[in-house]
């Protein structure tokens, strides 16, 4: 991939990986994102410490959720955002939000984003209707919610669901400033092996 060469102006990024996160859903943004194109991108997880992916990857010594100017907060997702005691980052996520941070939430990672209310007025995909009606009951924009395979932006907000990790790494990557040619020349990469 060629190298962009506005670096300087790209936002940076904070994955917050929460415990039995799931791997696949958030590589292309940081592999692609601070290697091809220069974004900054670092990792919390809610009160800090070590975390373990759904497949057993092991990721120790993360700091607290602390954003930074204007980082673009992403949650990856994991069954605990589902579960009955989801990590706590509803004030964290309204506080960025009305601080103009764009925030992002992949599979059960956007259970959070309606839990803080942040999903009213905004369309918005997740694993489903059916999904979000049974973590989240009721929540605030539950009309808005469009049942896709590709992740979708609105109003600052990124959503998808879990199968398409390639769409919300693009849609994030394009929030950070990543030029638009560039992200076809990703888009175009990784859609080769299906046209072959």
């Amino acid at each position: 991939m060629t190298e962009p060469d506005n670096r300087e102006s790209l936002r940076p990024i904070l994955i917050v990986l929460p415990n039995g996160y799931a791997d696949w859903e958030t590589p292309m943004i940081s592999a692609a994102g601070a290697d091809f194109y220069g974004v900054q991108v670092r990792h919390a997880t809610p009160g800090g410490g070590d975390v373990v992916s759904m497949a057993g990857l092991r990721v120790t010594g993360l700091p607290d959720i602390a954003p930074r100017s204007d980082e673009i907060i992403v949650l990856c997702g994991g069954d605990i955002w589902a579960s009955d005691n989801p990590p706590e980052v509803e004030g964290m996520l309204r506080k960025a939000r009305d601080a103009g941070h764009v925030i992002a939430g992949i599979c059960a990672g956007v259970t959070a984003l309606a839990r803080a209310g942040l999903l009213e007025g905004t369309d918005h995909t997740s694993n489903g209707t059916d999904f979000m009606d049974s973590v989240v009951p009721g929540y605030a924009g539950r009309e808005r919610h469009r049942d896709t395979p590709r992740a979708l932006s609105d109003n600052g907000i990124i959503t998808a669901p879990g199968t398409a990790p390639r769409s919300f790494a693009e849609e994030v990557l394009r929030a950070a400033g990543v030029p638009e040619d560039q992200l076809n020349q990703m888009r175009a990469l990784l859609q080769a092996e299906n046209t072959a």
